[in-house]
């Protein structure tokens, strides 16, 4: 599997990824740590307790590490997080549908360190 089948297999845009990292070896070293990172696990974590700086802080550094690798859809899915307790904004949406969101991410993150998984083991 080439890091451009990764991409497709994942639901990553990887000519955005190659917009950012400019370099395909950039684009392998980071998206790998993407699996070690935590940020997922942080961030489900801070759904647990729907505490909204940790939910905030989480959001934002998975909105920015997922854009950054070219993973739109799941930096788009953090951002909605990420606006939704955003210090001094109101909040639109219900704890239930906060919970619902973070789901989604949860699965789309999984999806993505499991292709990378899958992506490293060849």
């Amino acid at each position: 599997m080439t890091i451009r089948e990764l991409y497709a297999n994942i639901g990553g845009n990887y000519d955005h990824a190659v917009q950012v990292m400019k370099m395909e070896k950039l684009i392998d070293r980071y998206v790998r740590k993407l699996k070690n990172s935590g940020v997922g696990d942080q961030l489900a974590a801070a759904g647990e307790t729907m505490d909204p700086e940790k939910l905030f802080e989480h959001a934002h550094a998975m909105k920015g590490v997922c854009g950054n690798l070219g993973l739109d859809d799941l930096a788009d899915a953090a951002n909605i997080i990420t606006e939704e307790f955003r210090p001094g904004a109101a909040r639109k949406l219900s704890d239930a549908e906060v919970k619902e969101q973070l789901a989604k991410i949860d699965a789309m993150y999984r999806r993505a360190v499991d292709g990378i998984a899958a992506y490293e083991a060849q």
